[in-house]
């Protein structure tokens, strides 16, 4: 099978704020290493990777300390040999020191770029806010000084469009000389954002560069898992883990990162793909070797 045809698998290990106390996501070094370790060997080649406090009760809190981002993603390499690091930048307010510090510490081949503004929202089923409402602001300025971040470190941006204008803006994103890459993220479940629908991603496609590799990040419980299936078919990159799902497709609680990866390349298979290897992925993603 050529490589083009193959499905890139992505494991989004731990996300932003779930409690490690109520939930199986891993924080420490050790624990992140370890999950990598299990979806690497199911079929994963990139590691989303957020960063947590470590000290003791802050392991829900995010960090955006370069040497915790060293000591966890080193931690990943030495576990997953050639694997691929897709670090998440994502901060309210104009200031990326954070995240740029991180990257540039640890250099990863890819990184999260929010291409949009959205209003986070979440509603309770009783009317009140899950959250107080929140702006997470995108604005150009803010994508442009992460678009020159990225092309210091030789990382490639991914674009995480929570919206359909926001899909249609890394076009413009290209067209107006900020970048040389198009790859999009189509971010669907959010409340407030794109549903996870299959018409909709079918739709999607239409705007987005011709010829650009494209992904899902669906987030839900059991019913995201049809739209899996729709994106292998589609021939889009795969992406799931405990930052945007606790389900497996039988609606049982998935207990491991593995658990999920498993099921994401049983998706890829259906679909008649076989599984992208690191090294498949390098080259179709045109990054550096390793």
């Amino acid at each position: 099978m050529p490589a083009h045809d193959k499905a890139i698998l992505t494991c989004a290990l731990t996300g932003v704020l779930t409690d490690p106390v109520q939930y199986p996501v891993p924080v420490t070094p050790q624990q992140m290493a370890a999950s990598a370790g299990e979806a690497f060997d199911a079929g994963a080649s990139i590691m989303h990777v957020h960063l947590r406090q470590q000290a003791p009760g802050k392991g829900h809190l995010p960090s955006w300390d370069p040497a915790v981002a060293a000591e966890i993603v080193d931690a990943i390499r030495a576990a997953c040999p050639g694997v691929i690091i897709n670090l998440t930048t994502g901060v309210i307010g104009p200031d990326i020191s954070g995240p740029a510090a991180c990257i540039r510490r640890v250099k990863p081949e890819i990184a999260a770029c929010n291409a949009g503004t959205l209003n986070y929202l979440k509603l309770r089923d009783d009317g009140r806010w899950a959250w107080p409402p929140m702006v997470f602001d995108n604005p150009v300025e803010k994508v442009q000084a992460f678009l020159d971040l990225m092309h210091e470190t030789g990382t490639r941006p991914e674009f995480e469009c929570f919206d359909v204008g926001i899909v249609r803006s890394v076009a413009m994103y290209r067209k107006a000389g900020m970048t040389s890459h198009a790859g999009c993220n189509f971010v669907m479940g959010v409340a407030s954002g794109m549903p996870a629908d299959a018409d909709l991603l079918a739709l999607l496609l239409r705007w987005i560069e011709p010829g650009s590799h494209w992904q899902t990040t669906l987030i839900g419980r059991a019913e995201v898992w049809p739209l899996h299936q729709r994106t292998a078919e589609l021939g889009g990159m795969l992406r799931s883990g405990l930052e945007d799902t606790f389900y497996l497709p039988d609606g049982s609680k998935a207990p491991s990162n593995g658990a999920l990866i498993e099921a994401l390349a049983a998706c890829a298979r259906r679909a008649g793909r076989e599984v992208a290897s690191p090294a498949d992925s390098r080259l179709m993603l045109g990054l550096r070797s390793t």
